[in-house]
């Protein structure tokens, strides 16, 4: 356990996640296009569905952060750690080719360190703040932001890095976790929005093509720099934390 008066070299992480914050504001800033579901775009119908679905993953999520922080309370700056990693990267906006904009999720990170609960919460209070303060996002499409975002997204992280972990190397698990956690999202998304908005022709199927084929010559290099970025973050934590990590009982070796 970290002592109050022990200096913790990872620290400085928090730091440079700090400094990042503050580029991603303005960065945000300066663009209007975001790839979450704008405010006020979903039919009420379908805002309250995601919501319903989020609801859940948020209870548990919450429940499991409580048991963490009474348990293991040297796991709150690593919480605080994910958390940040995951509002710096999904604030930077890069336009894609139709005049809109993808972005990284930084949801791998925490998946792998807390698991999919927790970082539905943990998305959930990162898409809120951004809808807030950054208009990236919005209230009434909420839920469905956090389904894509803090629910597949990790989900498909967690179940990535507890498959691959003990037969490919920690490395590889790390990158295609959160390489497939960012792509997930935004298969997620283009779902979300083609069964909002089904094409007249094609029905839903079609209309999931067209945006699938919005995002994709910019979301996927994104989602490879993302997993490349989150090994680097990771095996600093594994080299400066490992007691944490053994913690939570993520493998370090």
């Amino acid at each position: 356990m970290i002592q109050a008066n022990e200096r913790v070299p990872w620290k400085k992480a928090a730091y440079l996640t700090s400094a990042m914050l503050l580029l991603g504001v303005r960065v945000a800033w300066a663009r209007g296009d975001e790839m979450h579901i704008m405010e006020g775009f979903l039919p009420p119908i379908w805002a309250a569905i995601w919501f319903a679905v989020a609801v859940p993953f948020w209870v548990a999520g919450f429940i499991k952060i409580n048991r963490l922080v009474s348990q293991k309370p040297e796991s709150r700056l690593l919480l605080g750690l994910s958390g940040a990693f995951a509002f710096v990267l999904s604030a930077l906006k890069i336009p894609s080719v139709t005049g809109s904009s993808s972005h990284p999720t930084g949801t791998g990170l925490g998946a792998i360190l807390f698991g999919p609960a927790v970082m539905s919460v943990l998305g959930g209070i990162v898409l809120l703040f951004q809808a807030l303060l950054l208009a990236h996002g919005g209230l009434t499409t909420l839920g469905a932001n956090t389904v894509s975002m803090a629910i597949v997204g990790p989900l498909v992280a967690w179940w990535v890095w507890n498959g691959l972990k003990g037969t490919s190397g920690s490395g590889l698990a790390v990158f295609l976790a959160a390489a497939l956690a960012d792509l997930f999202t935004y298969v997620t998304t283009s779902i979300q929005l083609a069964v909002a908005y089904p094409d007249p022709v094609g029905g839903i199927g079609a209309s999931a093509a067209k945006f699938l084929a919005v995002f994709a010559v910019t979301q996927i290099p994104l989602a490879i720099s993302e997993g490349l970025l989150t090994v680097v973050i990771f095996n600093a934590l594994r080299t400066t934390a490992p007691g944490e990590l053994q913690t939570l009982g993520v493998e370090v070796t």
